[in-house]
């Protein structure tokens, strides 16, 4: 196996996260029998990282990308509606019934919960070492969940103890903020500062101090109050102190292969997938397209779902950038050279035709085409037509997987959530808003002396003179599907904004509601304003 960590999971017995935070837990570990030794703590913290994984890729994704400009399920003639939950990501238009906004407010406290189990578990065993890094582990990764749920929901129930026997009320977001900020400042002391197969997917010192700029650089609109130089200094704390250690990889489409894993030097902290026993990613299955399997070695039939939009597809506009090859647009040929075709008819290419031979046998060259016009604006259908298929650009960045599992359909491709071009970015951001560009390395790092690190790599036109605007275009080209963009957007001010066929401008969008379901187990939660 290329992931050798996945040892922490599978040493693990499985645990049930649920909402109910006061559930008792089955597990054969007390602090009357816990072995102290470096494999029964990393074991006992698998059920953390397992309900990492499970909707990270899925549910989660969705939340952060379907919400934006940068990916978009259409219905096609019905198909891929799912009672409308993507449209109503797209369109601004979800309630505190929707799908996704229960299943992560579950998978996030669900999270959450078993860290404070395991915390808990560790805080009466004897001191050691391994305690200290396992405890500070399990708090960066509490720290984690805590920004996923904090980012989705703004003010969310402050949890820290287990057992809960009084339901919680509501913090407020700004009390979150500083909790998160507290949790991992603690953890930094313990956390491990190597990087490789025996930290990879798990917490390191790096780690904490890129989620630390991150929560730095959205401090002005998660609590009112800026903090750019605090971004650049966690910047340059992985920057300086782990020189070594990270670098941008010269070949940007590994980063996000199947066979990705440890030996990247870019990735600081990722979620990783196995299609066999660390299952969670399907991106080949619902955002390729059926004709492309055999081109792709898919060993399974893919879907035609996931796509994005023309406005997001068309700032790939750099000469020779090498992120324009992640996207499937326009007619599609085979590696020999050869055009993709799919045996149809006049009428099954388009359904609109009227001609008396709509019968009649056509060879459809399969071509991916920007534009999305709808056959039926109220469900956000495209058609299911050989060109309603083919509406919309696809991504191969989550490059097919060859060893996918061929009954679920998952892949091994790892999701890279903090890596260093990311921190690079960061600090680019902050310098531009603000704080003062720093040496390091002996090299000034202006914004743009940051930006051209990333461009260079993705062998695209350097930047002079680079603007927010700019670097806002810039983050959608370099961390396009990563989970990042209602992140982004939020942040520029930019997540009102019309694009696709959403022209919803409500503010209160920014956040998602307490989910039904939680509101009735628990009455002491308050909604979110506009829901």
């Amino acid at each position: 196996m290329k992931k050798i960590y996945l040892f922490t999971a599978l040493l693990a017995g499985a645990i049930t996260s649920c909402t109910k935070l006061d559930t008792d837990v089955e597990s054969q570990l007390t602090p009357d029998n816990f072995p102290n030794n470096p494999e029964s703590f990393i074991a006992a913290t698998g059920p953390v990282y397992t309900q990492l994984r499970s909707i990270y890729a899925v549910e989660y994704w969705r939340m952060q990308e379907l919400s934006t400009d940068e990916a978009i399920i259409p219905a096609r003639d019905g198909n891929y509606d799912d009672g409308g939950q993507y449209r109503f990501l797209h369109l601004h238009t979800w309630g505190p019934d929707h799908p996704n906004v229960r299943s992560n407010w579950e998978w996030g406290f669900g999270g959450i919960n078993t860290c404070n189990r395991i915390i808990s578990l560790f805080e009466a065993t004897p001191d050691s070492d391994d305690k200290r890094r396992s405890l500070a582990e399990m708090k960066a990764m509490r720290a984690l969940f805590y920004y996923f749920m904090m980012d989705l929901y703004g003010n969310v129930p402050l949890i820290t103890n287990f057992p809960v026997t009084t339901p919680p009320g509501t913090a407020p977001r700004a009390d979150v903020f500083a909790f998160i900020e507290k949790d991992l400042k603690e953890a930094l002391p313990n956390l491990n500062t190597a990087a490789g197969t025996f930290t990879y997917g798990r917490p390191t010192k790096w780690m904490a101090f890129a989620l630390l700029e991150k929560l730095y650089l959205n401090a002005q609109y998660y609590t009112g109050q800026a903090k750019f130089t605090e971004t650049v200094a966690m910047a340059d704390s992985v920057l300086n102190g782990a020189k070594s250690i990270y670098s941008l990889d010269a070949d940007y489409m590994t980063l996000f292969a199947s066979t990705n894993g440890p030996q990247i030097k870019e990735t600081i902290f990722a979620v990783p997938y196995d299609p066999n026993v660390a299952e969670g990613n399907h991106f080949t299955r619902f955002g390729l397209h059926t004709a492309l399997q055999a081109k792709y070695n898919i060993p399974f039939r893919p879907s035609i779902a996931l796509s994005t939009i023309k406005d997001f597809y068309d700032k790939f506009n750099l000469t020779g950038d090498v992120r324009n090859t992640t996207w499937l647009a326009g007619k599609q040929y085979e590696n020999n050279g050869s055009p993709v075709i799919i045996k149809s008819t006049k009428k099954g290419v388009d359904a609109s035709y009227i001609g008396s031979d709509g019968s009649a046998a056509v060879d459809y060259h399969l071509d991916f085409t920007p534009e999305m016009p709808l056959v039926r604006a109220a469900t956000m259908d495209v058609g299911n037509d050989e060109l309603g298929k083919a509406r919309g650009v696809r991504s191969i960045k989550f490059y097919p997987d060859p060893n996918a599992n061929t009954s679920t359909r998952y892949q091994g491709n790892d999701m890279p959530v903090l890596r260093l071009a990311d921190v690079m970015m960061m600090k680019a951001e902050a310098i531009l808003r603000g704080a003062t560009a720093t040496t390091v390395n002996g090299e000034l790092q202006t914004a743009d002396v940051l930006v051209n690190k990333i461009r260079t790599r993705a062998h695209a036109p350097l930047v002079t003179g680079i603007t927010l605007d700019q670097l806002l275009d810039e983050r959608g080209r370099e961390f396009a599907w990563e989970g990042w963009r209602r992140n982004d957007l939020i942040r520029f001010g930019k997540f009102e904004g019309a694009w696709g066929f959403k022209t919803n401008t409500d503010v209160n969008k920014r956040i998602y509601p307490v989910p039904t379901s939680e509101k009735a187990l628990n009455p002491n939660l308050t909604q979110n304003p506009g829901y």
